[in-house]
């Protein structure tokens, strides 16, 4: 791909438009176009996945403080959540201090993340659903203490408009990530306990994200591609650092684990 199309287009556009002027308006418009895409592309190979990596890891850990802070302040649950993150990713010192500078950067109360958010996606142009896992990541942490209140879905709601995700595609993804977390290990067990059998498979739909009355077919191609965006080869791909594939990876087995409900519901094999 010819990385000085924009600026050939644009001057040829802007000459034939408005002549001499618009031949210079419209060079100096494609030569951002060129800059941007010349940056996409190179950020397709061995060395520009690493780079990619990279700022994701600062990306997220930024945005984690931005959310935590939402509300005023960063509660004892948030910073749990935090430190459980640190703990399970097995950050090296280093990146742990990495993490919690700039954890702290995003707390701040003066802290912009327009500046962060415009990088990041202009960096991850080529690979959309980078921007969606990182949504992810931060949905979690706002729903860290069981619930979401205003001040953090506008601060999830300014993440999503800055990354060209809609608000229905928001709250698409913070009902699924609410219910997920509800199909995870120990705290899934003492759930069946309490909770009635209805109320567990209503939780499960909205997990995989559809409605009661899918059909069988629907449903098991919500499941696949569900579990294909969360597969670990596809998160390396799309710029995940190796670090946080595992954690983004636990997922999968709560997605599977409403899946089988659901199955079990339907006399599905």
């Amino acid at each position: 791909m010819n990385v000085f199309l924009g600026k050939i287009l644009g001057t040829l556009i802007g000459f034939s438009a408005l002549g001499v002027v618009g031949g210079f308006v419209g060079f100096l418009v494609g030569h951002l176009f060129d800059s941007g895409l010349l940056r996409a592309i190179r950020m397709t190979g061995p060395d520009g996945l690493h780079e990619l990596q990279q700022e994701f890891f600062d990306t997220t850990f930024v945005m984690l403080g931005y959310i935590a802070k939402a509300d005023g302040r960063v509660s004892e649950t948030e910073i749990a959540q935090a430190e459980a993150m640190f703990a399970q990713l097995r950050l090296t010192p280093s990146q742990r201090e990495g993490a919690i500078k700039r954890f702290k950067r995003g707390a701040e109360a003066t802290f912009d993340p327009a500046p962060e958010l415009t990088r990041f996606r202009r960096i991850v142009a080529l690979r959309p659903n980078t921007s969606q896992t990182l949504m992810l990541f931060l949905a979690s942490m706002a729903l860290a203490d069981g619930r979401l209140d205003r001040a953090e879905k506008e601060a999830l709601s300014r993440v999503a408009r800055a990354l060209g995700i809609s608000e229905t595609a928001l709250q698409r993804i913070v009902s699924m990530v609410a219910a997920q977390a509800n199909f995870g290990g120990q705290r899934q067990q003492q759930r069946r306990q309490y909770q009635p059998q209805r109320s567990q498979l209503a939780e499960a739909y909205q997990a995989l994200g559809v409605k009661p009355d899918v059909d069988d077919r629907e449903l098991k191609k919500a499941y696949r591609r569900l579990m294909s965006e969360n597969h670990p080869d596809k998160l390396s791909a799309n710029g995940v650092p190796k670090e946080m594939v595992e954690l983004a990876t636990e997922r999968s087995q709560n997605i599977t684990t409403a899946y089988d409900l659901i199955k079990q519901s339907r006399g599905l094999k």
